[in-house]
């Protein structure tokens, strides 16, 4: 009796799905979503080709530099890096002096008052501390940035799909709208205080173009600081950013791989090494 009505039950619910999968074929062809602007205009990003990409890649640290120096210039103005300490730029090939005079650039706000002047109290940045905070909290960061919140950019990377493609694409892919949008979605305009960009999800992001124009930033290694040089160096810092350990996971993983395939090649010889004899034997009985 209790797998009559099992069976029933199983039933009832496959016949549940299949109604619930026609019906939904059935209205996705007749009544199929409407074409929207962000749907029809949006890019993917476009490929990006970094040293680290790869099961074998690794970090190039004069690139990672110049990334951190693009980072340093325009990015942390707005951003901030709050899973990054001053001395993990050690890994970038930086010495614990250049380090130590990297973090006093930095100034950290205290939690507590100045006894003198009722400020709040702050400091020099010593190797041990995070990256801090551009503003004080959030509602000092949405006050200056049109009631926009700019993203921590420690682990960008791995938050958006493309990773250090994504980072490239936006921060070079701003342009006006095209005139081919506005005429197809004329409701469709950037909005006053927004900035066209086609490869954020809704074409309107609330950052102001980043990188400006070639030379905006003085790189000390002499490579020609142009927009899409900066881009992609300031992508390949993020990357080091969202994963350090990178060049040790691929070397692990190396290692890995070449231990299964001896293992697996000293298996089957002594699975042959073993049998063989066990094999003659019934070929001769």
């Amino acid at each position: 009796m209790v797998r009559i009505i099992g069976f029933f039950v199983g039933l009832g619910f496959c016949l549940v799905l299949a109604i619930a999968f026609f019906t939904g074929a059935y209205n996705q062809i007749t009544n199929p979503p409407a074409e929207t602007a962000e749907k029809e205009f949006h890019l993917h990003p476009k490929p990006l080709a970094l040293e680290s990409n790869g099961p074998f890649g690794k970090f190039d640290r004069a690139q990672l530099q110049r990334g951190f120096q693009v980072y340093k210039e325009v990015c942390s103005a707005c951003h901030s890096l709050k899973f990054v300490a001053f001395r993990d730029l050690k890994d970038l090939g930086y010495s614990d002096a250049e380090v130590k005079a990297i973090a006093d650039q930095w100034v950290i706000q205290q939690p507590s008052i100045n006894p003198d002047t009722g400020e709040p109290a702050t400091r020099k940045s010593v190797p041990a501390d995070h990256f801090p905070a551009p503003f004080a909290n959030e509602i000092a960061a949405r006050a200056a940035n049109n009631n926009a919140l700019p993203p921590d950019l420690s682990l960008m990377t791995k938050a958006r799909e493309g990773g250090a493609a994504y980072v490239h694409s936006l921060i070079t892919g701003y342009r006006d709208q095209p005139a081919e949008l506005l005429k197809k979605f004329p409701t469709a305009k950037t909005p006053k205080g927004l900035h066209y960009n086609p490869y954020f999800a809704n074409l309107n992001i609330a950052m102001p173009p980043p990188l400006v124009s070639d030379g905006q930033v003085q790189y000390t290694d002499g490579t020609k600081p142009t927009v899409d040089q900066m881009g992609t160096d300031v992508a390949a810092f993020l990357t080091w950013t969202a994963e350090p350990k990178l060049e040790r996971r691929h070397g692990i993983g190396v290692a890995a791989f070449i231990f299964l395939l001896v293992f697996s090649v000293l298996t089957y010889m002594s699975y042959q090494n073993i049998w063989a004899s066990k094999k003659r034997e019934l070929a001769h009985s």
